[in-house]
């Protein structure tokens, strides 16, 4: 008779920024990527990247998981760049034109600044919230934004079910290759897969919906909350750090004379 010895999952090492409130990371998302917004700019972008960057150790984050939940936007960047650099206004050399769209100087240089500032948006809300406990974000929003408990209660459900997309789609995977369908087709299989995923989200989303209203969580009432929220010096610290990264970006962009407001 042998004995396993199941070792114990160790818990994630704390991070700095796991002692931001998750109502500071809300509004430190809207400090990082509302500015970039007057500007359509490739340096700019890129700097902020890069310095976004630079900051990931305090995250908690490897750079390994930041790339690869980067790697959606790869497919959507080209997207979005694609239709500035045929529509955008034609400037400079005029390299091919058909009908309304062309191709120039100032399209392509378009495009890409486009391409670059959808990284630039997205890489805020992955490096703040990769590690932010639904629990954590479900109290800030009621405490400290003072967000009615509905909607709060609302949102740590749907938080607390993203996870199990992941799930499915792997299930899903493996079930059709079992079935010999799994091997051939990938734009099919994917289509056909999140067509299937959708509708498990909207079966599961409807049995959470009645069964939290069973359990009273849509009466109106005054609600208490397990956890407290709070603010502290380390809020204020992220806060003047993201202002001050921000405020590097759009310097330089003017400094390198491409920094120009996108309703000039």
């Amino acid at each position: 008779m042998t004995a396993v010895l199941s070792r114990p999952v160790a818990a994630p090492a704390s991070a700095w920024l796991d002692g931001v409130n998750p109502a500071t990371k809300i509004l430190l998302a809207l400090v990082l990527s509302v500015p970039l917004l007057a500007s359509i700019d490739v340096v700019s972008a890129l700097v902020a990247i890069g310095l976004q960057l630079l900051c990931v150790p305090l995250t908690g984050l490897g750079y390994r998981t930041v790339l690869l939940r980067l790697l959606p936007l790869a497919a959507l960047a080209p997207i979005a760049g694609i239709s500035m650099l045929l529509y955008a206004e034609p400037g400079g050399t005029v390299y091919w034109s058909f009908g309304v769209a062309a191709v120039s100087d100032a399209s392509i240089a378009f495009a890409v600044a486009v391409a670059v500032r959808v990284f630039a948006l997205a890489l805020p809300t992955i490096l703040l919230f990769g590690r932010t406990d639904p629990n954590d974000l479900a109290a800030a929003l009621a405490q400290i934004v003072r967000l009615p408990s509905r909607f709060v209660l609302g949102v740590l459900a749907g938080t607390r079910t993203l996870g199990l997309f992941v799930d499915d789609w792997r299930a899903m995977g493996l079930a059709r290759r079992a079935r010999g369908v799994g091997d051939r087709g990938a734009l099919r299989r994917f289509f056909s897969m999140a067509f299937v995923l959708l509708v498990f989200a909207v079966r599961r989303g409807t049995k959470l919906a009645t069964a939290m209203e069973a359990r009273g969580f849509g009466a109106p009432m005054t609600r208490t909350w397990l956890r407290r929220s709070t603010l502290g010096r380390r809020d204020a610290l992220a806060l003047a750090g993201g202002v001050l990264l921000i405020a590097a970006a759009l310097t330089v962009a003017v400094a390198a004379g491409t920094f120009r407001f996108v309703w000039s």
